[in-house]
């Protein structure tokens, strides 16, 4: 007998059908947080966020995205890790995984100099939109981990 808690997942809510507005506005939040940052730059953060969230749905879409879109597989073996695997990634990036971790898990704010490395590599512009991405995975993440999504399916299609 295992000890695992037993989660029921038989009866729970389809967001997109039972709060189709709000999951149309979360679509377009979405599309617009994207606007103008490097495709690749979203999926690692998309990637870093559901790690930490344990997303396997959201996990499963952002690497098989990242990989369709020519990621580089030891790259994306190397997000969990990616302090200690820094030159996998471009400073940039680091400064986008470093904002990503400190925004997902909020406890006490995000470190000034955590802020300050992200401004050194974006533009006001960019970084609104980074926190803007960085805010839409984390909704996401919720609503698949909350709603029990299958990890290996794709609704989006």
């Amino acid at each position: 007998m295992t000890n695992a808690p037993e989660i029921f997942h038989s009866s729970r809510v389809d967001f997109a059908v039972s709060a189709p507005r709000a999951f149309k506005a979360l679509i377009s939040f979405d599309a617009a947080a994207r606007d103008g940052l490097d495709p690749a730059l979203v999926e690692l953060v998309q990637i870093r966020a559901s790690q930490l969230n344990g997303c396997a749905y959201c996990l499963h879409l952002h690497t098989a995205d990242a990989r369709k879109a020519g990621e580089n597989q030891e790259r994306l073996h190397m997000v969990q890790v990616w302090q200690d695997a820094a030159h996998f990634f471009t400073p940039d990036e680091q400064a986008a995984l470093a904002l990503t971790e400190a925004i997902t898990q909020i406890t006490g704010g995000v470190p000034d100099d955590v802020y300050r490395r992200a401004t050194d590599h974006f533009d006001d512009t960019e970084l609104a939109q980074l926190i803007a991405v960085i805010l839409t995975i984390n909704t996401w993440n919720r609503i698949a981990v909350t709603t029990t999504k299958t990890p290996g399916t794709d609704e989006r299609r």
